[in-house]
């Protein structure tokens, strides 16, 4: 899709209205770059063919001088004498006139080598004008190029100590938590043990199940401590992958989650897809439009070329992905991710390219991205340039890392159906 338009430098106006403001900006700057590489093209071949008619024209000249003598019916070399034949002005009409021509001739010929001596002026100087101007341009991209690298490197080292001051006061964190839940334990083991003495010494007879409480409580401080190392050590490790990533998205509460709520069940998908068994359409082969025109050619098109692909399905099973979606418009996304907690997200078939788009949960709002399904790859339009195979590979993929840097989007939890039978099962009939 990208490449269509860069080729035809020209994007519908419904296409541009789902691209946010930094797709457009992106795209816009790639089409700046086509029209400068096709202008210097043009330049070179227009140089070329000057070059190729100047060399004609000298060799053209070069050949054409020869001579070829009148004959009279005499066949011999007609001579005439000037002033002597009938009907001849008199001699001194013609040299005043042969003057006169020879006159208009060299005045005619210095002005011809005036002009090319001006028009070698005025080429000599645009064409010192345009190469000031290249230069300028050069210079300009140049510098700009260096300020962004600079300021990107100070970014990332900004950002690489502020990683390290969060991880330390993270780590401190943890380790007074659990030192904390080392003393509190440390006392309810020493309450429990204080108790089970007095009743030993109470009653002698309950030495066995005194024993045996000891050895539960032992048991079960002996699993609290094993936790809690492994929840260290996990702690850790998913502290060092943030920072080799540049991220650190949910590590601040990782060791809460591991320490002081085990046992607890992750986090459930909303509105679960009920499973679906793919029957691939066996029909005619047929030929894509280059846009789509209706929601039957869409249809058409996604059991054509997508179900092969396995768009839109778990990437181990075949049953059909939490997030995916059918043909639906922005509002309806917008509506069944209105209720949803920042980072949920939704792909839904797109009616304006052929691909998808990515609907997306914003603490400020939602967010939509273009998914180029059209060659054999998936990427999103004119934001990341890597390629994936699958539609799948694409989202496991911006679970870990971000969509944009700017905005920081991270796939977290699908938004999955709201109705009974779902939008998506036109496509798989």
């Amino acid at each position: 899709m990208l490449q269509q338009i860069l080729r035809d430098m020209y994007i519908d106006p419904d296409l541009l209205a789902e691209l946010n403001e930094e797709q457009k900006q992106i795209l816009f700057y790639k089409m700046r770059e086509e029209q400068i590489r096709r202008w210097k093209e043009w330049d070179k071949l227009l140089d070329k063919e000057a070059s190729k008619m100047k060399i004609k024209a000298k060799f053209q000249h070069n050949n054409s001088k020869h001579i070829e003598w009148l004959q009279g019916a005499d066949g011999e070399v007609w001579v005439w004498i000037m002033g002597e034949a009938n009907g001849d002005k008199p001699y001194e009409q013609i040299t005043e006139e042969i003057m006169a021509e020879r006159a208009r001739h060299q005045a005619q010929k210095e002005a011809e080598e005036q002009w090319k001596q001006k028009e070698a002026e005025i080429e000599k100087k645009f064409r010192d004008a345009m190469a000031k101007e290249k230069a300028r341009i050069v210079a300009e991209k140049w510098k700009v190029e260096i300020e962004d690298r600079k300021a990107a490197k100070l970014l990332e080292n900004k950002f690489q100590e502020e990683l390290k001051k969060r991880e330390e006061e993270e780590r401190r964190k943890g380790e007074e938590q659990i030192r904390q839940r080392e003393e509190l334990r440390a006392k309810e083991l020493y309450l429990s043990l204080k108790r089970a003495q007095q009743h030993h010494q109470r009653n002698e007879n309950d030495e066995e199940e005194w024993q045996e409480q000891l050895r539960k409580s032992k048991a079960a401080d002996e699993e609290r401590k094993h936790k809690a190392r492994r929840a260290r050590a996990e702690y850790h490790r998913q502290s060092l992958r943030a920072i080799q990533k540049g991220k650190v998205a949910g590590l601040s509460n990782l060791f809460q989650n591991t320490t002081l709520n085990n046992g607890q069940e992750p986090i459930q998908e909303i509105c679960s897809t009920p499973p679906i068994k793919l029957q691939l359409p066996v029909e005619n082969v047929w030929e894509r439009p280059a846009r789509p025109i209706s929601r039957e050619v869409i249809v058409r098109w996604f059991k054509e070329e997508q179900i092969p692909l396995r768009a839109g399905m778990e990437k181990d099973s075949e049953q059909i992905a939490a997030w995916f979606h059918g043909i639906i418009s922005r509002d309806a996304a917008e509506k069944l991710l209105m209720n949803m907690p920042e980072g949920s997200f939704l792909v839904r078939v797109s009616e304006k390219i052929w691909g998808y788009a990515l609907s997306y949960r914003h603490q400020n709002g939602f967010r939509h991205f273009l998914v180029d399904a059209s060659g054999d790859y998936y990427s999103f339009l004119g934001v990341d340039p890597n390629r994936h195979a699958t539609l799948t590979d694409l989202i496991d993929f911006h679970k870990e890392e971000v969509i944009t840097s700017s905005g920081g989007e991270l796939l977290v939890l699908p938004c999955g159906q709201m109705q009974s039978p779902p939008d998506f099962s036109i496509l798989f009939q």
